[in-house]
């Protein structure tokens, strides 16, 4: 797979990005190295996935606290970066397993690598974040008061990013187009097995919990079993292939722009054809005289009728 080295973030990344955490997360979690969906279909499959997954994580805590639990979800990333360190290069690793016979590891080294830097620099931040809030205590009261903004701009930071990364799971695209609907559905469900296991509800009555617990997975699920199906229908692009192997896929359609001229005309003359040609054109012998038609006319004795 040969392409193109290009910067990080392409110079989308500015300093008054900084002024905003969710454009810098926007800029930094989604490298311009990773490809954009193949249409509009893969993209909503996407992020149907992504608002299936915030919206279990943070249903259950709204439901069982009342409110929106910071401290609690912040825990909750760092444990499921800490499960995405090993997670990720685990599945990438079986597939690379099932690749072996029609290619090589070799070919896909750069966006290998692409994708462990970005999964390394999400856990990095998401540490930071919460190595933040637990100093901030052991404070005084002016740098407790910086170092609670330092740690509230790297919060809504790491959430945008979560965002994010949850559509292109770390750049797996560029490795593989059905990388990030497999890794989202191994990822969700290893998150909430354990829960059913050691019967951790969340203080949800039976039935409640295993709705809220499972909806998650069974919904992803479903979802990336649609986009990966796509991929395979529409392009070729099969799971158990190779990434070398598969065929090129072609560049995202553009709209059309109608032809410059006429902004109503058509390509090929009027829409309906004018079967009868041109209904003010002049017919054979030209009856009326070319020109201007209400140009002067002479009177029979020659003179101007209206003077001049």
């Amino acid at each position: 797979m040969t392409r193109a080295r290009r910067s990080w973030t392409d110079g989308s990344l500015t300093a008054r990005s900084f002024l905003k955490p969710h454009k810098a997360a926007w800029a930094v979690f989604h490298p311009a190295w990773i490809p954009e969906a193949l249409d509009p279909t893969v993209e909503r499959l996407k992020r149907g996935r992504v608002i299936a997954g915030a919206v279990a994580a943070v249903g259950v805590y709204t439901f069982v606290e009342g409110g929106f639990a910071f401290e609690e979800m912040l825990e909750n990333t760092a444990i499921a970066s800490a499960v995405l360190f090993f997670l990720t290069p685990l599945t990438v690793g079986v597939m690379l397993f099932v690749w072996r016979r029609t290619g090589t590891v070799r070919q896909l080294k750069t966006p290998l690598l692409d994708s462990l830097k970005l999964l390394l620099l999400f856990i990095g931040c998401v540490l930071t974040t919460v190595v933040i809030f637990r100093s901030s205590d052991l404070l005084g009261l002016v740098p407790r008061m910086l170092l609670t903004l330092v740690g509230l701009w790297m919060a809504f930071f790491v959430m945008a990013g979560a965002v994010r990364l949850s559509g292109n799971f770390f750049g797996s695209a560029a490795v593989h187009r059905c990388l990030p609907p497999l890794l989202a559905t191994v990822t969700t469900w290893l998150m909430a097995v354990p829960d059913l296991i050691t019967g951790d509800l969340h203080g949800l009555s039976l039935t409640m919990g295993v709705v809220f617990i499972l909806g998650a997975p069974v919904t992803v699920t479903g979802l990336a079993l649609l986009e990966m199906r796509r991929l395979k229908r529409r392009y070729g692009i099969r799971l158990t292939a190779h990434p070398a192997t598969l065929p090129p896929t072609p560049a995202r359609a553009q709209p059309q722009v109608p032809p410059q001229g006429n902004p109503y005309g058509h390509p090929h003359g009027h829409p309906y054809g004018q079967p009868y040609g041109q209904p003010y054109a002049p017919g054979p012998g030209q009856p009326y005289p070319q020109g201007n038609p209400y140009g002067s006319y002479q009177a029979r004795n020659g003179q101007n009728p209206y003077g001049g």
